[in-house]
């Protein structure tokens, strides 16, 4: 296990007089992937919002020093209706050509795309778009808001593909927020499950027990287990 990269200890947050996220402790250890998991509503997106450092708590939250986070967004339906071009999308970040497509090959996508207009790319294709615009900045860890949403089948088994082996690769730390499991199980090293308070945080496989998931999603709910391991295609 790594070095502590992050340390969470009694995080408060409170929105319009309620309370959002509530005593809340953790800490990430450098090349860890950890899944954030729960209901809508149950304050992630509010935590990511937190350790981006663009909305007020009370409590520690310390990111070592040589910390340098990317942040891939949910989503970015604007960009879609805009007419750029990969190559002019990743020129608002001041990436060269030589440098998209340094990109593009790191996510598994050919040259050509450098002149696919983005509105055009599939659901897959544009979130591994997003991921190599936060890769842009050479991040050693990245925040992902529901990397699958709205992300077809086929696009959700390369974005597993690419998040697997960019772990491999450059030993990132990736923290990601979902309410599903199969991401949970085929990625994550550590899950934190949150309902506006942590109510378990361990390895999927020992803490994901149907009434822990009962527990955190307040309703009892059918249990099924991904069985293929990391790198298997199902």
């Amino acid at each position: 296990m790594g070095n502590v990269v992050l340390r969470v200890e009694n995080l408060n947050v409170k929105l319009n007089g309620e309370g959002v996220l509530i005593d809340l402790s953790f800490n990430v250890h450098e090349g860890e992937i950890l899944a954030i998991l729960g209901p809508n509503g149950a304050g992630k997106t509010t935590l990511l919002k937190v350790l981006l450092g663009v909305i007020p708590f009370k409590g520690v939250v310390k990111w070592e020093k040589r910390v340098n986070i990317g942040y891939v967004p949910q989503r970015l339906p604007f960009i879609k209706d805009v007419p750029l071009n990969v190559k002019e999308f990743f020129q608002l970040k001041n990436v060269s050509e030589s440098e998209t497509k340094k990109i593009l090959r790191l996510i598994g996508l050919e040259d050509e795309f450098l002149w696919k207009k983005v509105g055009d790319l599939s659901s897959g294709q544009f979130q591994r778009i997003l991921i190599g615009w936060a890769l842009a900045s050479d991040p050693n860890v990245l925040l992902f808001d529901e990397p699958l949403a709205g992300v077809d089948i086929g696009g959700q088994e390369s974005v597993y593909t690419l998040l697997e082996r960019l772990k491999v690769d450059k030993n990132l730390t990736v923290l990601f927020v979902t309410h599903e499991l199969s991401i949970v199980y085929r990625l994550a090293d550590k899950v934190l499950c949150l309902n506006k308070r942590m109510f378990c945080t361990g390895a999927p496989k020992e803490k994901l027990t149907p009434k822990a998931i009962s527990n955190l999603y307040a309703s009892p709910v059918k249990f099924y287990q991904h069985k293929h391991k990391q790198g298997e295609t199902p």
